[in-house]
């Protein structure tokens, strides 16, 4: 015999419901009319008062895939909804890449055509002295500074 706080197992489960089903009948059978009479008024009312159970409603999520092409109000214009905002995306990841090019090139122009309409010939940006000196400005400016702040 197994232990009380041992876990019965489904079979021994499925037993034990089908043995006290049949010593609920038998015992209802011998119960008088008045009793079996006011069980019954309990019954309906607590049916009465019970709250109703949430059915789970489920909407196939690719319903206009799988042939549900109706015009109604649930029909191919819901199911084809998504397009509108996918469309518009890719057209705005046209325009943006369009934009980045056409600001690069810009980009690039302006700094043509300042080489181009400067004194300094183009063969001095290839001198790697000309080109520290473009970064870091004319050495007139930094000796004056210095003289400024020694003589303070």
């Amino acid at each position: 015999m197994k232990h009380l706080t041992e876990p019965l197992t489904e079979s021994q489960a499925d037993q034990f419901g089908r043995n006290s089903i049949a010593l609920l009948s038998e015992g209802a059978q011998v119960l008088p009319a008045k009793i079996k009479e006011r069980l019954y008024a309990a019954r309906m009312k607590a049916l009465s008062v019970r709250k109703a159970e949430k059915v789970l409603v489920q909407k196939p999520v690719l319903a206009g895939f799988t042939g549900n092409w109706s015009f109604g109000s649930h029909g191919r214009w819901e199911s084809l909804g998504w397009i509108a905002p996918l469309v518009v995306l890719v057209f705005g990841l046209m325009a943006i890449a369009q934009w980045q090019n056409d600001s690069r090139i810009n980009d690039i122009a302006e700094v043509d055509a300042a080489l181009l309409s400067d004194n300094v010939p183009p063969d001095a940006y290839a001198d790697s002295g000309f080109l520290a000196f473009l970064k870091n400005g004319p050495l007139s400016d930094s000796d004056d500074s210095a003289d400024l702040v020694q003589s303070k």
